[in-house]
């Protein structure tokens, strides 16, 4: 059986330049979950110098957020294997996923809190998703 290949509607140069253009922080989910913390009043850091350099960290409450784009980290709600060099991918998303555990870990290890967000709960139900962080914030400063 022949393997068939489909062919990228853009050339090597073109497809470079758009990967290039995928922002790995101050994506729009993580402007608008930070926009909205500060709005309840919660100061934060970014660009911290932990394990997974985390998007959101609370330092003295040892609180790291981790925003989760769906593609890139396998949303089970959302995340579709891609038909185009699906082993590449495959590999690529696992590895992702990997990193993801063991930063995890290690933070865990050394004694912060770990929040994870989906692209997608920012995106659909921001409110909610404020109220649970700040909920949860709250309770790390008893």
């Amino acid at each position: 059986m022949q393997k068939t290949r489909t062919t990228d509607v853009l050339n090597k140069v073109q497809r470079s330049y758009c990967m290039s253009r995928i922002r790995s922080r101050d994506t729009t989910p993580e402007v608008l979950l930070r926009k909205a913390l500060w709005k309840r009043g919660l100061r934060y850091r970014i660009h911290h110098s932990l394990p997974g350099r985390p998007d959101i960290v609370f330092p003295s409450r040892r609180i790291a957020i981790f925003v989760d784009g769906c593609f890139w980290h396998r949303c089970p709600k959302h995340w579709q294997a891609p038909k185009n060099n699906a082993e590449f991918w495959e590999q690529k998303i696992g590895l992702n996923e990997a990193r993801d555990a063991q930063v995890n870990r290690q933070l865990e290890a050394k004694g912060w809190k770990v929040i994870r967000v989906w692209e997608h709960e920012i995106k659909e139900a921001l409110t909610t998703t404020i109220d649970s962080l700040v909920a949860t914030i709250q309770r790390a400063e008893t």
